[in-house]
């Protein structure tokens, strides 16, 4: 009997000790949760806790981001005389300082016909900027300051966002500088805009309003993945659709407006179209590759290797071609005098061509 009397007391003694252990560390738990929230694991994208406070995110991002003032002179007409007028309108906009040299991105519609451009510093500096490049059709531009090292933003992937990730919005809106919201990623890859020739926006429900144009979109480490560039506003009542210019988009752009303050792309001359469901099977096309030139410019590189309108592309460069907006994007994304395969469909009969690229014409 005495070894059973044994065993029963470390049996108590183990239990003891295990409920004291559990209780333990719950009421320091306890205490974290209540007193020091910010040790909490952070899980923006790993799954565990969110943090308490985006505020190092903000600090650490935010010197980076400038108010822009532009100032335009508008033509009006008065009715007592027909001769024509001019005033001076104010705006505001922001810009992202991206590295400590000076240069600035901002949207293209900001800058866009002023007469007069000033920005201003987190410190209260300001300086008039250089205007180095814009790029109309993805609504960015360039700009440069000469006044010594100034804090610049750090560069994050868009390509890695997911929908549903944290994102702040920090900009000028109504002459409100450095103002931040808060949201999530709302859809990414967003195009059929109709603001640009070239979309694809990152959708976000952070809310962006006048003279954030041009500021940042952050991720909570504070890093830039985003240029704030427009809002939808279809009636009064919409609200929580803003849209902004991925970061690996505006490093593309920025690389080509340092080196020839524009941005060289490929062109093809034709004019892409999607295809309905109906066109697909009266076409017999299988699938959903396939969209259909809706014109073809004379003496274009398209032109020149036989193609017409009419005609059905399936692949570029053996990549299956599902929509008018991944064209555009392809053939934007080639370089003058590369040569380009396709395959087509001309009369229900498949077809291979080769087009030597050239460079778009500013003027599109």
């Amino acid at each position: 009997m005495i070894p059973k009397v044994i065993l029963l007391s470390g049996a108590k003694s183990a239990l003891f000790f295990v409920l004291q252990s559990v209780l333990v560390g719950l009421a320091l738990a306890f205490l974290v949760v209540i007193f020091r929230p910010d040790l909490l694991p952070d899980i923006a994208g790993n799954g565990r806790f969110a943090p308490a406070s985006y505020a190092d995110a903000v600090d650490i991002s935010a010197p980076a981001v400038v108010s822009v003032y532009t100032k335009r002179l508008v033509e009006y007409s008065s009715s007592a005389d027909e001769r024509p007028r001019f005033r001076i309108e104010s705006s505001a906009g922001s810009a992202v300082v991206l590295d400590p040299q000076g240069y600035l991105v901002t949207n293209f519609h900001v800058v866009n016909a002023v007469a007069e451009i000033n920005v201003q510093f987190s410190d209260g500096r300001f300086a008039e900027p250089e205007v180095i490049g814009v790029d109309a059709e993805t609504d960015l531009a360039l700009l440069k300051v000469d006044m010594g090292p100034i804090p610049a933003i750090a560069l994050g992937s868009s390509s890695k966002l997911r929908v549903g990730d944290v994102v702040l919005a920090i900009g000028n809106p109504y002459g409100l500088s450095r103002s931040v919201t808060q949201g999530i990623v709302s859809a990414t890859g967003r195009g059929e805009i109709d603001l640009n020739t070239f979309e694809n926006y990152i959708q976000t429900d952070a809310a962006i309003n006048a003279g954030n144009s041009g500021g940042a979109l952050i991720n909570v480490r504070g890093e830039l993945i985003g240029i704030n560039t427009a809002v939808l506003q279809q009636d009064a009542g919409t609200e929580g659709i803003g849209f902004a210019i991925p970061v690996d988009l505006v490093r593309g752009v920025v690389a080509e407006l340092k080196l020839h303050g524009r941005v060289v792309r490929g062109w093809m001359g034709f004019e892409p179209d999607d295809l309905t469901p109906a066109e697909r099977v009266a076409m017999g096309i299988e699938g959903n590759a396939g969209i259909l030139l809706d014109g073809v410019y004379p003496e274009s590189p398209a032109a020149a290797a036989g193609l017409l309108r009419g005609d059905v592309i399936l692949s570029i460069n053996g990549d299956p071609i599902l929509s008018q907006r991944q064209a555009r994007l392809l053939v934007a994304g080639t370089s003058p005098g590369d040569a380009v395969g396709i395959v087509g469909l001309r009369d229900g009969v498949q077809f291979t061509a080769t087009i030597t690229v050239g460079e778009r014409p500013p003027e599109l």
